[in-house]
């Protein structure tokens, strides 16, 4: 007599949706040697898109924001990367005195990103340039250029740009930077007063969105993502040359570092590094947001107590 089997239940769709997800997701994690307990944070993080900038998908945007008007691609070097683009009002108004300048450095993980991305123009250009600036977004070489030679292209279009900014009716005096992600590791290197082949005229200050990478160093001997690899190599030397924690060695001028909250390696990067500048004299401020990495860019200039924030810091260096 045939014995009758017992019918096997199938998994829920949930249940094997979430198990198809950690399939998927389990290579990258592969490249991280994470503690175990930090394993499914970062599992978390991940699937919530916080450590991705999305700057390899974004896309271009539709032009300068209505109310601004776009010089494009100034070159401030002979590569084709070396270029930004600046953004002033449609109309001068009258009788203006020279503005004060945002120097804005894209992010995207030192390989991918561009100075034309809806991260970057929307909603800044058009917060910022309504407030009085004369707003710059700037491009670098990327991967496989080496990130201190982005860094170079970063000094030398910081300095290109104040030798030119009455052009464009802005004030070589009041510049302030921004940067994003691995943008804003490169703003923070300069700013740390790390050797670059052009030295800038002082800066107002500084705004740093959710970088990872104060202490390269640090970050590259502890469980990391296969990007920081592709980005520092394997040279002790060569990270603590890439960390702004190791060059900053003076008080710098006031610096605004945003953290995501979601991330603690970011706040805890930013909390040290504004230590040690404190310790120095300076004046560094961390500000932690509970957003995405990607939102930390991307809502920045929209109505909320974050621009507000941020407004309240460049209105304190104007």
């Amino acid at each position: 007599m045939l014995r009758r089997l017992p019918l096997t239940r199938l998994p829920c769709p949930r249940t094997l949706a979430a198990a198809l997800a950690f399939a998927v997701l389990l290579p990258t994690f592969a490249q991280s040697s994470a503690p175990a307990p930090r394993r499914f944070e970062r599992l978390r993080q991940a699937m919530a898109g916080d450590l991705e900038d999305g700057s390899a998908q974004d896309r271009t945007a539709r032009g300068a924001p209505r109310g601004t008007r776009l010089i494009p691609d100034v070159p401030y070097g002979s590569d084709p990367a070396q270029r930004f683009d600046v953004y002033v009002p449609a109309q001068a108004p009258a009788g203006a005195v020279p503005a004060p300048v945002l120097f804005f450095v894209h992010g995207g993980g030192w390989a991918h990103g561009d100075k034309t991305n809806t991260r970057v123009v929307e909603p800044k250009i058009a917060h910022w340039v309504a407030r009085g600036y004369v707003v710059i977004s700037a491009n670098y070489r990327m991967l496989p250029t080496p990130v201190a030679q982005q860094a170079d292209d970063v000094a030398a279009a910081i300095a290109f740009a104040q030798s030119q900014a009455d052009l464009w009716g802005g004030d070589p005096k009041r510049f302030v930077l921004m940067g994003h992600s691995a943008g804003a590791h490169l703003v923070a290197l300069v700013a740390a007063g790390a050797r670059t082949a052009t030295t800038p005229q002082p800066w107002r200050g500084a705004v740093l969105l959710d970088s990872a990478a104060f202490d390269v160093t640090t970050l590259m001997t502890h469980r990391h993502f296969g990007l920081y690899d592709h980005a520092f190599g394997g040279e002790r030397s060569y990270w603590a040359a890439m960390s702004p924690i190791v060059q900053l060695a003076r008080a710098t001028a006031p610096i605004l570092a945003v953290c995501s909250s979601r991330r603690q390696e970011s706040c805890g990067q930013a909390d040290r590094f504004a230590a040690k500048a404190n310790g120095l004299g300076g004046s560094v401020r961390v500000l932690r947001e509970d957003l995405s990495h990607g939102q930390i860019n991307a809502t920045l200039g929209d109505a909320s107590d974050y621009t507000s924030q941020v407004d309240a810091f460049l209105a304190s260096v104007r």
